[in-house]
């Protein structure tokens, strides 16, 4: 049970910090326009952008996280359940961001969250083997 929901907060926190990346980026392309002149100034516009900021605090908090979980599961098992944040990064982007997500694009994502399915549904002891002792 500690797995899944360090697991379900780490994916939560890596599309969010993915979103606020995103948004924070979008804002800073916004401000400095196609021409390089302001760009002079794009370091300071980083540094100070709370979206930029929000981004790797939650992306710091996501490696934390799963950090933690590889010291109590397989990586087999964790991986592939934290690559879920591909479907939740789409549908954030389709409804947050507005971006167009086409049908093929969905069906790819699907393709994802069905591997997953399967590689966890497949999933035999969550533990490591201790040491001297057999797989």
């Amino acid at each position: 049970m500690k797995t899944v929901l360090f697991l379900a907060v780490a994916v939560a926190a890596q599309a969010a910090g993915n979103i606020c990346l995103s948004l924070g980026m979008r804002h800073l392309a916004a401000a400095i326009g196609p021409d390089p002149a302001p760009w002079t100034g794009l370091a300071l516009l980083a540094l100070t952008s709370p979206w930029l900021w929000t981004g790797a605090a939650l992306l710091a908090t996501f490696t934390l996280l799963f950090t933690l979980v590889l010291s109590w599961t397989d990586l087999s098992l964790a991986l592939p359940v934290i690559s879920v944040e591909i479907v939740v990064n789409v549908a954030l982007a389709g409804w947050l961001l507005g971006e167009s997500v086409s049908p093929l694009h969905w069906l790819g994502t699907v393709l994802v969250a069905a591997g997953v399915a399967l590689v966890v549904g497949s999933a035999r002891d969550q533990t490591p083997a201790q040491e001297g002792q057999p797989a």
